[in-house]
């Protein structure tokens, strides 16, 4: 598990391996990530936590993904949770989802299917994976079966839809927990069930989900030329839901474009999603909040991704949560927060801004691999860290 105190596993020591195993210098590492040799070199000795952009062109330099630096998953936190083993049938579902169903029990009907996932949607949003992994293979599974045996039609549109809603929560948990060839399985299984549903927002959503995996594997362009073709092909027919889905295709190209260093372009997406706030107001459909205050909380995340951590605060400070908002988008808001102040030397106010994070979302904090980041940040201010500083870190793994 990464462990900023041990310099044999630490992101800048793992940076330091994958170089002297491709038998690069410094300076040829540098020269092919856009990054200065000097720079590089505090990042192997742990004395800078690298930004996301030189992240990725430091991976992608490497020829590894974004999530291997990281050192995800977290394997020690996962087995203290029982998590590895849960996602182990998962994967073995999906493996089996077009087998034919022989000797299985019948499945439930559509209705009590659907209602199942949407079971599930709440799950997602509160971050509960432990629940969702139990969860996820016999449900995966039994609406394989379901989607098999409807006959063409609407029937089948919504078996369809089903399967592609859970193959994307299970993308959602495998990705948030650092298993990203799970993840990936998941999101082709989407990537069928999709076209098929008669929604073209669920293939729009998968290409919103795929851009993610884009990210990780340091394509950033691929994950922004993802979202032109799914807001090119999914038409503005006045329909809020549909509105939303495309503001939020515009919220991820505007994230992918800050970590990619293109300014410009994440101005540009921020605006145009402004701009399409200001018409739909604070909506939830699919799971997705977009809204005014949505795109308040990316242009924190494109702020904090570009390195101007005072622009993130900055915006972060005029943030007020209402009350019962979605728990994930809650605890990223103050994941962000707490990168933004531990980086303008507000110290004390990022642990309690990591606090409010696990409050408000305990998983998705412990997994996420900002707050990481931002511990490991925090740690390396002080020669000796304060308990409550050692007691969250423990918790989190760090």
């Amino acid at each position: 598990m990464p462990n900023p105190n041990d310099p044999a596993d630490t992101i800048g020591a793992r940076v330091c391996e994958l170089r002297l195993i491709r038998d690069y210098s410094l300076q040829e590492l540098g020269r092919q990530a856009h990054v200065s040799a000097s720079q590089l070199c505090r990042i192997e000795k742990g004395d800078r936590y690298p930004s996301e952009p030189i992240l990725a062109a430091v991976a992608r330099a490497l020829g590894v993904s974004v999530s291997v630096l990281r050192g995800q998953p977290y394997i020690q936190a996962l087995q203290g949770e029982q998590l590895d083993a849960l996602l182990t049938p998962l994967s073995a579902a999906f493996d089996d989802w077009d087998l034919p169903p022989g000797d299985a029990p019948p499945p439930r009907p559509l209705a009590a299917l659907e209602a199942a996932i949407q079971e599930l949607i709440a799950l997602r949003v509160q971050a509960e994976f432990t629940k969702l992994a139990e969860r996820l293979p016999g449900l995966v599974s039994e609406i394989a079966i379901a989607t098999q045996l409807q006959p063409a039609g609407h029937r089948q549109e919504r078996a369809h839809a089903l399967q592609a809603e859970a193959a994307r929560t299970a993308a959602i948990v495998a990705y948030r927990l650092g298993y990203m060839d799970l993840a990936r399985l998941a999101l082709a299984r989407m990537a069928v069930a999709a076209p098929h549903s008669g929604d073209p927002r669920q293939v729009a959503i998968e290409r919103y989900e795929r851009a993610q995996m884009a990210a990780d594997s340091s394509r950033l362009s691929r994950g922004v030329s993802l979202m032109r073709h799914a807001l090119r092909d999914l038409d503005d027919d006045g329909d809020r839901a549909t509105q939303a889905v495309r503001g939020t295709l515009q919220l991820r190209a505007a994230v992918l474009s800050a970590r990619g260093g293109d300014d410009s372009a994440a101005e540009d997406w921020l605006g145009q999603a402004t701009e399409l706030a200001r018409v739909t107001g604070e909506t939830r459909h699919y799971a997705l909040a977009f809204g005014p205050l949505n795109v308040r909380l990316h242009q924190i995340a494109a702020a904090g991704d570009r390195d101007d951590h005072a622009r993130a605060l900055e915006y972060a400070r005029t943030v007020r949560l209402p009350d019962g908002y979605a728990p994930t988008r809650a605890a990223h808001y103050w994941i962000d927060r707490a990168r933004a102040e531990a980086w303008t030397a507000r110290r004390p106010a990022a642990l309690t801004s990591l606090h409010a994070a696990r409050t408000a979302s305990a998983q998705l904090t412990r997994y996420h691999h900002s707050v990481h980041g931002t511990v490991a940040t925090l740690l390396r201010a002080r020669q000796r860290a304060e308990e409550p500083l050692r007691e969250f870190a423990a918790w989190c793994g760090v």
